[in-house]
């Protein structure tokens, strides 16, 4: 069976190296040195010839492979010659004969060492008139059967790399992706070659036919092969064979009559050639023309460096287009075993693996990254919990030493009015047991125990407050002045034991901060009771304690200001450390815990000595902004 496909593009991609690689009878040869030795001392020639004419791309490729094998192989010291017979549009005895009389005549001075001879009308053309233009010249036939070399009578030292196009295997590869279909439909020409064709496909089909509805589509016009493919069942399988020339004489390059025909079918197309893909067949099984080149080129080099050779058989391989696999939608799976898809989609792995690996190693040391911050976000926040915890403990064991300290003070400022409460009571009872008790006296002095039990029921609730234990920070906006003024009622009675003057400076308008109230207090508290401390030295006239309120800076403030000994200027800056204290029964936490406090709410607290006598104390809180106020 001879040339019959006329494809534009070689096979290509991995297939090709696998099928070249086992076709190879010998590997790379280095033969320049060789063939000086096994011929002559000069290049050798080759002599290629095309059976037919330049644009039929089956033989083109596969000669293409072939002289770039031979020029690798021999490292460009060779003779190449190509003669396209165009045996297809002149087939008279005529035009053989002026061929032959031509060919001997250019090649007078020239003779090929070798000839290689593509295709079966190329091989029997070189076997008539091998005597006129090469005598002893080495043939090499490829491009069809070894039962067509025997049909066309080969001369016994003819080499053949032989290329069987099995039609009934592309029939198998039709069956499996159609295995629903019911009718099969045969494309042939009207050519000599179209008509071997048909021949072969009626004796080889003839079992599998019998499985199908089928007709043979012959001896037609283009036109009418396009019509009746486009109104086959789309139960159908159609193969194509070759379509060298059609019913009206016109000839055509194959591979364009199939695709006028696959354009407009009604149901899928396939062919034995690999140069019918991208012209509409789905596929079929096949000898890659490029492999055959390459295959045939290993055989002239053995041939050239004088080394024993034999036939062989070039491989056959199913190939699909993917595009036509979709177009049809057959299933993939379907396919046979080790059959190459070309134009496959290649996956985003296939056609990006360095970016995709790229990108995943950044997700994952992203990830990586993430995961180290969350891990150190929930530790920090784990931290500030216990952090908050430990504060509030603290607070609370400072309030409890406070409402110590102050316990007597606190004792001695209850018992006024509960005392006033009792004297009334007294009074309005002795009142009640006179003969005409005054109504009215009577009703003031139950005023008066009404303002006594009010007096007394607010320094419980302070005292209540203070000695409240939470265990989560009660967050509530509050006025920095209201806070003042309730530390300094919870102070006023140890004050007076003391003998200090307590003084207040407030500006008229509200200083809105957002933190815990009984927190802020406690700050208060604490720096009150230092500053009493610091003044127990100083003279009773000189006694004073003043709070002052107010805005600086947009942030409310509050000074604690004392007319004490003042605080030595090298440990101004320790003061606020954990565990110092310059009192003998100090525990050196006060100041710590009011500056742990301040900063938990986004204050700062700090101290100064006045020029004066004494020191002052400044915390700062920041005013609450107006969204949280609204929420």
């Amino acid at each position: 069976m001879g040339w019959g496909c006329s494809c534009s593009a070689r096979f290509q991609g991995a297939a090709v190296l696998a099928i070249a690689v086992s076709a190879v009878v010998c590997g790379c040869y280095a033969v320049a040195s060789e063939t000086s030795h096994a011929l002559l001392d000069r290049p050798p020639r080759v002599l290629i010839l095309y059976p037919y004419d330049e644009r039929i791309a089956a033989t083109t490729a596969a000669g293409e492979a072939l002289r770039s094998r031979l020029l690798e192989a021999t490292e460009g010291k060779i003779d190449l010659f190509s003669e396209f017979l165009d045996l297809s549009r002149f087939p008279e005895a005529d035009h053989v004969v002026r061929m032959g009389r031509y060919l001997a005549e250019k090649y007078a001075a020239r003779r090929p060492d070798v000839i290689v001879a593509l295709g079966k009308e190329s091989a029997s053309f070189i076997s008539t008139n091998r005597g006129r233009i090469a005598p002893g010249a080495k043939i090499v036939a490829a491009g069809f059967g070894s039962s067509t070399a025997e049909n066309i009578d080969l001369p016994d030292d003819v080499i053949g790399a032989f290329a069987t196009f099995d039609i009934l295997k592309t029939a198998e590869m039709a069956r499996k992706l159609q295995p629903n279909a019911r009718y099969l439909y045969i494309i042939g020409g009207s050519s000599d070659f179209d008509r071997g064709w048909l021949s072969t496909a009626h004796a080889d089909l003839d079992e599998f036919s019998k499985s199908y509805e089928t007709t043979y589509l012959e001896d037609l016009t283009i036109e009418e092969f396009v019509e009746r493919a486009s109104h086959v069942p789309s139960d159908s399988i159609i193969l194509a064979l070759t379509v060298f020339k059609d019913r009206a004489g016109r000839n055509f390059i194959p591979r364009e009559a199939i695709k006028l025909i696959a354009a407009t079918a009604s149901a899928p197309v396939y062919g034995p050639y690999q140069t019918y893909i991208d012209h509409g067949i789905v596929g079929g099984n096949t000898v890659t023309f490029d492999a055959l080149g390459r295959t045939v080129g290993n055989l002239v080099v053995d041939v050239i460096a004088g080394r024993p050779v034999s036939d062989i058989q070039a491989p056959q391989i199913n190939i699909v287009d993917s595009r036509q696999l979709r177009r049809w939608g057959l299933a993939e799976g379907n396919l046979p075993p080790g059959t190459v898809q070309m134009h496959k989609e290649k996956s985003l792995w296939e056609e990006h693996w360095l970016a995709v690996t790229v990108a995943l190693g950044v997700v994952l040391m992203q990830a990586g990254v993430i995961a180290a911050l969350l891990l150190e976000r929930r530790r920090r926040q784990d931290a500030e919990s216990m952090s908050r915890l430990h504060l509030l403990e603290a607070v609370h064991l400072n309030q409890s030493a406070t409402a110590g300290a102050l316990s007597s003070s606190i004792a001695h400022e209850l018992n006024q009015p509960l005392s006033a409460i009792r004297n009334n009571a007294e009074a309005a009872s002795q009142l009640l047991r006179s003969g005409n008790p005054d109504l009215e006296l009577i009703q003031q002095i139950l005023l008066d125990i009404q303002e006594d039990d009010q007096r007394a029921g607010d320094i419980i609730g302070r005292m209540r407050g203070l000695l409240k234990k939470r265990r989560e920070i009660d967050w509530q906006e509050f006025d920095l002045n209201d806070i003042t003024s309730s530390a300094i009622h919870i102070m006023h009675g140890e004050a007076d034991r003391r003998g200090i003057t307590l003084n207040t400076k407030q500006p008229t308008t509200e200083l809105p901060v957002r933190a815990d109230k009984v927190h802020v207090q406690q700050v208060v508290l604490n720096l009150a009771t230092n500053a009493m401390d610091a003044m127990m030295d100083a003279d009773c006239a000189r006694r004073i304690l003043t709070f002052v309120t107010g805005i600086a800076k947009e942030r409310a403030e509050l000074c604690v200001v004392d007319t004490g000994n003042g605080i030595p200027e090298e440990r101004l800056s320790s003061i606020f450390e954990p565990f110092y204290t310059t009192k003998k029964a100090g525990t050196g936490l006060g100041l710590s815990i009011a500056r742990a406090i301040v900063e938990t709410y986004g204050g700062t607290i700090s101290a100064h000595n006045r020029p004066e006598g004494g020191a002052i104390f400044r915390v700062v809180l920041p005013l609450a902004r107006r969204e949280e106020r609204g929420s």
